[in-house]
């Protein structure tokens, strides 16, 4: 199974209204950033134990670790939670950005240093969301469309 089939497996596998929030979402980002790498991780550690909540990413940047050792990762994520989605946005160093830009304007979300997480979309104003994810491209390619 490719890339785009995992992810469109994930999405439909999601409950309503989740699974057509997601996939809002999922078009949205592509919109934003149409030629970005998509990324899949079924949250699994190598021993194919369950280490976190499946993920669908967009982007690509590279993280720099304190001991000097770099990864390529993506940019945005996405991810169904047992609360509703959450999206991460990587790319953007300062951790207090977020908070500060759009934790006043998002609407009902818990917005942190890299994650929004919200219940539903209707809980939240869809363009600040929009506004937040352009930001974490920007914060990497200097260019979004």
């Amino acid at each position: 199974m490719n890339t785009q089939e995992q992810i469109t497996e994930y999405i439909t596998s999601q409950p309503e209204p989740k699974c057509s929030d997601m996939q809002e979402l999922h078009r949205i980002i592509l919109e934003i950033m149409p030629e970005c790498k998509l990324w899949f991780l079924d949250g699994k550690n190598s021993e194919g134990k369950t280490v976190s909540n499946p993920n669908i990413g967009y982007g690509l940047h590279t993280m720099q670790y304190t001991d000097g050792k770099t990864r390529e990762f993506y940019q945005i994520g996405l991810s169904a939670n047992t609360t509703g989605i959450s999206v991460y946005i990587l790319s953007i160093d300062d951790k207090t950005y977020l908070s500060k830009t759009y934790g006043n304007k998002i609407g009902k979300a818990s917005v942190t240093g890299y994650c929004i997480k919200f219940k539903t979309l209707k809980d939240i104003n869809l363009d600040i969301l929009e506004a937040a994810i352009r930001d974490g491209f920007k914060a990497q390619n200097g260019k979004v469309n």
